[in-house]
Order: C-alpha cells, then structure tokens, then sequence
C-alpha cells in the first residue's frame, strides 16, 4: 500500500493552483496549450495526504513544495543543501552532525527562519505523545542542540551511515506550529513554511491550490499557480488528461501507451524502487503457514506480471530491494515453479479436495486479498495473484475497498500493499519487517516476526560500515525466502504523461509515494515554457 510515513495514505500526493476550476470547464482546445496561461500548470495524481505537517510526517523523504528540510535531493538523488548553507560537517566517529544554516531565509509568513525552528521540529517529532508513525526512522538520533542562530548540532546514539539522508526532513515554524497541539491542531491543514508554493486551498478529496513564494529564498517559481487534482481513479484520471484539464499525471502503463500517438504529449518513465506484494497476516490460519508462503512465493508468475500488467515498465520483484541496486542480494531470485510450489503444499499436508482447493486438518486453504478500489495497477496484480494461486490450490477471493474500509481487516486478511524508498534500505525494511513495528499502521502489516530478521536490522542501522551493512540486508533478504511474509511481485516504474507546453521536464528515480514530491513535478518550480 501505503505511504510508510503516513499511517493511511499509500501515497504521498497533492494538488495545487487556484485557477482548476477555470482549467476543469475549459474547452479542450483551451486546455491544450495556447488558452491556458503560462504561468499556471495542472497535474493529476492519485492519492493525497491525510496531514500536511512535518511533526506528522508529511514530506519526510523531501520535494514538500510547501517546505524545505535542511538538505534536498537534485536530479540524480545526490544529497545538496537546501536551507543548510552547506553539507553537515560530520565527527565524532559518525555520531556528531553540525549544520551551518543558510542566511536570510524567511517562512513565507514573513518571519525569519533560524536554528530555533531546526531544535523544534526534531524534537516534537521524537516526542512520545506526537502521533508521527514515522519516529522510528529517527532512532539514531540522541539530541538536537542549538549552537547560535545558524548553527543546529546533531548528537546520535551510534554511527548511522544514511542520517544525512533523514535531514531532508521538512523544518515547521516553531512560532505557529509550537503554540497548537502537535496532533490536533490546524497547523495539518494550513501549514506554513519555507518552500517555493503557498498553499492557498485544501478542497479534501478534490484539489490542492498554490500560489508561488515571491520571497522563496531560492528565487520564485517561473509556475505561479499550481494545483494537483486529487483523482483515484486512473480511467478519469486518464479521461481529463485527453481534455486537456490537466497538464500532466501519472498514468498505468497501458492507460498511458494510450497517448503514444499524440503528438502533443510526452511520456516519461520514471525508475524506481515501488513495489507491490501481498502481505500474508500471520494470524490467519492460512497465510501464517510456512509452508503456504514459499509455495506461493514459487507460484505467482512475476515475469508474466511485468509483461502482461506493466506493459515491461518494471521488473520482477524479490524482496523490497530491486534486482538492480547494489543492495539486491544475488542468488535470491525464485524462479516461477508451479510445480514446486505443488510439492511444497503436498509435503505439508495441504491436500486437494474435489473442487481443486486444498484443505488441511479441516481448514480450506482460501483467504481474501483486498486493493484500493480505483487502482488499476492494484486491481491487476491481485487478480493475477489470484490466478496463479488457484493453479496451486489455494483460493484467494479478491475485495476492494477503501483504505478506511481495508485497514480493520488487514490483521487476518492480506493487502495488496506497496512500498519502497531509493534512499537507504534502512528506510523500508525496518518499517515492513522488525517486529517491535506488528501491526502499527500500515507498518509490518503481516506482523512479521523473525529473531535473526530482528537482530540484522538493528545491527544495519547501528554501524556506517558499508560491508558489514550489505552483509545485514543480504541476511535478511536470505531470510525472507525461508519465510516469505510478504510475496514480492513487482517493482513498478511510475509512467508520466505530460503536455508539451513544457520544455525539459525530468523524473528522479523514486519511492514508492508519487505525488507531489515524485514525477516531472518534482522541481515544478523551475519549470520554463516551451514558448
């Protein structure tokens, strides 16, 4: 599912410029180009976030819009400063993190940033009564300490290797968002900060609208007017994007090979490290069976998925590392062997009954597998989940809901989930797989529990050793083919179609949220017309 740092969401999504409504009736023509001012830009996406605060976890992987942290990613996803002057200077073997602050940047209220601000949004972050899923990326860190106005220090527990990477945190203003409670308060919803955007309106469930920072410290967006359309379901998504309404979205593979012939749209493809598997609850009878899991960890027919759903815009997935990052563990790719899969389940007593489902000591071998209802991709991969477990004997009725209507479920019934962070592994798989995190949320969603699993993600984040931490992350990708809590099946590249009124749009390789902080938008705000 889910957006790892937002306990409902799967995805970190917005929407943004005052102008949609006129954008929305405009007829098509209007919105292809030379009608449509070039200072206002629409794009459709599909999820949006529940919170816009910092405090609860909105932004933390950077490109907030609204926000800055104190580094940012660039095109190549290379750490550079953002509202640090410069990258931390790091000592004490690892454990000290010093931040000089850049000078003369102003929240878009008017009133200055300084280190104050830095000191308050980590420290109610790791407060125990802040409602931040997401506290535990943060472990490491000790103590945040105000040396002057311009100068934050960081004190860590231990050496941990990616903690730079945590700083593209978004900074909230301590004198708005510190005189509210952190939970509660409208700060989630009218949020102020540092970015290049404004948010100007939240229509919940419709639109967000932005008007640009005149003063952004890092000089105003050429795009005045931004607004992201919330819309869940991709045929519509896809339909106002044929319109004209929208200047952009992102589309599935097959929707978007729809506008390969038009001449007015690009399409991109962005790499990434998104994934999409099936959690497999070990407090259901069926899917907390061992033998269940390797078997049906043989039968899905990931290639045919890529192939058939992804229209080859992806990969087949293993385990939440893609085959092609350096933190992949080689040798634990699993072939497609229905047959094996067969024996397996034969083995352990999981017989055949007349009808083609198998039953052990009176239990069928059948669970149900839901999807967010409006997700192509989703509802795709379920029912080829589906497919192949049927040929194995096992029954999965597939059910689509809502996440409100899905998460009261998700402890016996498995998810077609997602997840995925190009980062630092540190930042998927202790969430998904550590069990101190069962059940909290959309975090480890089988509540998954493995001693040496355990051990190996607490030793990885523990040490900035890069052998002894590839060591750990091949351990526990090892692990998980003994015991497969989740069936991988896919990594999924994110397919964007855009309009050509804008010229050199790019993508960075992504996580598994795509909203505002992924696609061609990602840097929305250095955007230039095509004329």
């Amino acid at each position: 599912m889910t957006s790892r740092s937002i306990r409902r969401v799967a995805a970190t999504a917005l929407a943004a410029t005052t102008a949609l409504t006129a954008a929305a009736c405009a007829a098509p023509d209007e919105g292809r180009g030379g009608g449509k001012p070039t200072d206002t830009a629409v794009v459709g996406i599909a999820f949006e976030p529940e919170t816009l605060s910092p405090l609860l976890g909105y932004g933390k992987d950077g490109n907030s819009k609204i926000f800055d942290g104190l580094l940012t990613h660039d095109a190549g996803m290379r750490l550079a400063p953002a509202l640090a002057a410069a990258l931390p200077k790091v000592t004490d073997g690892g454990k000290t993190y010093t931040f000089t602050l850049r000078k003369g940047v102003t929240f878009s209220d008017g009133k200055p940033f300084t280190a104050d601000d830095v000191v308050f949004t980590y420290a109610t972050i790791l407060d125990e009564k802040t409602n931040n899923a997401s506290k535990a990326e943060l472990d490491a860190l000790d103590k945040v300490e105000k040396k002057d106005d311009r100068t934050v220090v960081f004190h860590l527990k231990y050496p941990y290797a990616p903690f730079a990477e945590r700083t593209v945190l978004p900074i909230a203003p301590e004198h708005i968002a510190g005189k509210q409670d952190v939970n509660t308060g409208d700060f989630a919803a009218h949020p102020v900060g540092t970015g290049p955007y404004v948010l100007t309106k939240w229509s919940k469930g419709e639109k967000l609208t932005f008007t640009a920072n005149p003063h952004y410290w890092g000089g105003a967006p050429k795009v005045k007017h931004l607004t992201m359309a919330v819309i869940k379901d991709d045929d519509i998504r896809a339909t106002r994007l044929r319109s004209g309404d929208l200047d952009g979205a992102i589309l599935p593979p097959e929707l978007a090979a729809t506008f390969k012939g038009d001449k007015s749209r690009t399409t991109l493809a962005a790499k990434t490290f998104d994934y999409r598997n099936v959690t497999l609850p070990s407090a259901n009878p069926v899917t907390g069976d061992r033998a269940v899991r390797q078997a049906l960890d043989l039968a899905v027919d990931r290639q045919a998925m890529v192939k058939g759903i992804l229209s080859g815009a992806g990969k087949p997935a293993y385990g939440p590392v893609p085959t092609d990052s350096p933190w992949f563990a080689k040798g634990t790719e699993r072939p497609h062997d229905l047959a094996g899969a067969q024996r397996i389940l034969d083995d352990a007593g999981w017989k055949k009954g007349a009808d083609g489902i198998r039953a052990k000591d009176g239990q069928r071998a059948g669970f149900t597998l839901w999807f967010l209802s409006g997700d192509k991709l989703r509802q795709e991969h379920a029912l080829a989940f589906a497919s192949d477990a049927k040929k194995a004997g096992i029954e999965v009725k597939v059910e689509s809901g809502t996440w409100e209507a899905i998460e009261p479920n998700m402890k016996h019934d498995a998810v077609l989930a997602g997840g995925g962070s190009p980062a630092d592994p540190d930042f998927d798989q202790y969430l998904l797989l550590h069990s101190s995190l069962a059940g909290d949320g959309f975090n480890n969603m089988s509540r998954y529990a493995d001693k040496t699993v355990d051990e190996q993600l607490v030793a990885a984040r523990r040490t900035d050793d890069h052998q002894a931490r590839k060591a750990a992350y091949d351990t526990v990708q090892r692990e998980l083919v003994k015991n497969p809590a989740y069936i991988f099946l896919t990594h999924v590249d994110h397919v964007y179609v855009t309009d050509d009124r804008w010229k050199d749009l790019t993508t960075q390789v992504e996580p598994h949220d795509h909203g505002l902080a992924s696609g061609p938008w990602w840097n929305v705000e250095d955007w230039q017309p095509a004329k």
